[in-house]
């Protein structure tokens, strides 16, 4: 459904920008190039505000403040990741890397992989072959609806594990990127799934919601509003035992879910990354192989 929404929004992008260059161009050039751009001169305005308000909300915060250097790498780099992952992977190559379940057990840990708010697995194409690599079963679920109660993912979840699961012999670990966490949470709340997996990993997720939330209309947006109801029942229902399984990244560079110390969940283990987005964060080499090395740990 995403990938069609997709797909959809970048061909009327590009009917826009040909209509522009074919109606002013003979005339007035600049003009045709300039409302051609337009779309993607916003695209950039607006991930420009967003660590505006990003870096004067976290000076408030107890995690330290990135640097003017650090802010404007993360912002270069994740410019360039939204465009892959928004523009080219999910809409197009989603489904070119498959799940993969070996016949046979081969003593290797699988990965359940859990993408985040209007994303799809195509977010995790280049992680997917280099856990086939390493002998890592592995399932990429696609949450759907994608505007919809975040409680609404927790079959398309609990489905994934059990595959995993029948195909390794032994209990997964969770790979999540932003909400995905939450989705992860809301499962292990609805399944009890503690002794069902290995250990949850979280990319930039909201654990204690963020700011941006305010802004967004769709049902599992407002849940992940600071401090929301949906979080406090949430959190109000986990043992300090469900917490120890989670790992959680998050960074001061972090320009949907901020301030950074919402993505840190109390009682889990923590790792800090100084000077990274939050979809940069589901690509960054560093990142990559230290949840790599984690998924290989007994």
């Amino acid at each position: 459904m995403l990938a069609r929404s997709q797909k959809v929004f970048l061909f009327s992008l590009l009917l826009y920008a040909v209509g522009c260059l074919v109606w002013w161009w003979p005339e007035r050039p600049w003009l045709a190039c300039g409302a051609a751009l337009l779309p993607l001169l916003v695209f950039v305005a607006v991930m420009g505000l967003e660590f505006m308000a990003m870096q004067r909300l976290n000076r408030r915060d107890a995690v330290p403040v990135a640097s003017v250097p650090q802010l404007l790498r993360a912002w270069w780099c994740e410019l360039g990741v939204a465009l892959l992952v928004f523009c080219w992977r999910q809409p197009f190559f989603a489904h070119t890397e498959p799940d993969w379940l070996p016949a046979q057990p081969n003593g290797a840990r699988g990965v359940v992989l859990v993408h985040g708010f209007m994303c799809n697995r195509g977010v995790w194409l280049h992680w997917l072959p280099r856990l086939r690599a390493a002998g890592h079963a592995h399932v990429a679920v696609n949450l759907e609806p994608v505007i919809g109660s975040i409680d609404a993912y927790i079959d398309a979840i609990e489905q994934a594990v059990q595959r995993v699961t029948a195909a390794t012999g032994q209990p997964p670990v969770l790979l999540c990127h932003s909400m995905g966490g939450l989705a992860a949470r809301a499962w292990l709340r609805a399944a009890e799934g503690d002794a069902r997996v290995h250990r949850v990993l979280t990319l930039g997720t909201p654990h204690a919601g963020t700011w941006l939330g305010r802004f967004s209309h769709a049902e599992n947006g407002r849940q992940m509003r600071l401090d929301s109801p949906w979080l406090q029942a949430l959190a109000g229902q986990e043992s300090p035992e469900r917490r120890s399984l989670f790992v959680c990244w998050y960074s001061p560079c972090d320009n949907i879910v901020f301030p950074a110390s919402t993505a840190a969940l109390p009682g889990a283990q923590h790792r800090l990354i100084s000077d990274v987005a939050h979809l940069q964060m589901a690509l960054h080499p560093l990142v990559v192989q230290a949840c790599l090395d984690e998924i290989a740990r007994p």
